[in-house]
């Protein structure tokens, strides 16, 4: 039998891995929400696959460090890191980072439970969406708007309900397999 892939879901193996091993997946563990709530907020105008591609910097310069630590970055050490041609240059899109470390622990000092913070916004359980086809499923919903408010509110950046949703539909949060696709659960 062979595999079948939602249609978004090109031949290169980077995606074809990232495809099969962890998008629609749930995940629980903090350390990787928050990487993929600010590497889907750095693909705002960009495809995915360029983020995807320059994953590995991101995690040598923020992801592989803990959560309060990112947060202690200083515009100057951000701006520095403007010369990695392994990141997306956009000064903006780097101090949101540090920005979204700062809210994340903030809320952590407050007593929250960031994975279950987070999943409150599915009740804690997946939502397993019907795609007959990728083009087919929202670029956002009514909890993906709900969720941008609440990040927005708390001091996250670049994180718009189309933001969100991608983020929701990455860690597992929305399942948009297509039907016919094998890693449909």
């Amino acid at each position: 039998m062979s595999v079948q892939r939602c249609g978004w879901c090109s031949n290169d193996p980077l995606y074809m891995d990232y495809h099969d091993q962890e998008w629609g997946k749930p995940e629980y563990k903090e350390a990787r929400l928050f990487e993929m709530l600010c590497l889907e907020g750095q693909q705002a105008g960009l495809s995915w696959i360029t983020v995807l591609k320059k994953r590995e910097s991101y995690r040598q310069h923020f992801f592989q460090y803990p959560i309060a630590d990112i947060a202690q970055l200083t515009d100057q050490q951000l701006e520095h890191k403007l010369s990695d041609t392994g990141l997306i240059r956009h000064i903006g899109k780097l101090k949101a980072i540090r920005d979204n470390a700062i809210a994340w622990q903030n809320l952590k000092d407050q007593g929250y439970d960031m994975s279950q913070w987070l999943w409150e916004t599915v009740q804690q359980q997946p939502i397993i969406n019907d795609v007959a086809d990728y083009r087919q499923a929202p670029a956002q919903t009514e909890r993906s708007l709900q969720l941008s408010k609440r990040l927005k509110k708390h001091g996250f950046k670049f994180v718009g309900p189309t933001t969100c949703y991608a983020f929701m539909q990455a860690v597992g949060m929305v399942n948009d397999h297509e039907n016919h696709c094998s890693f449909r659960s």
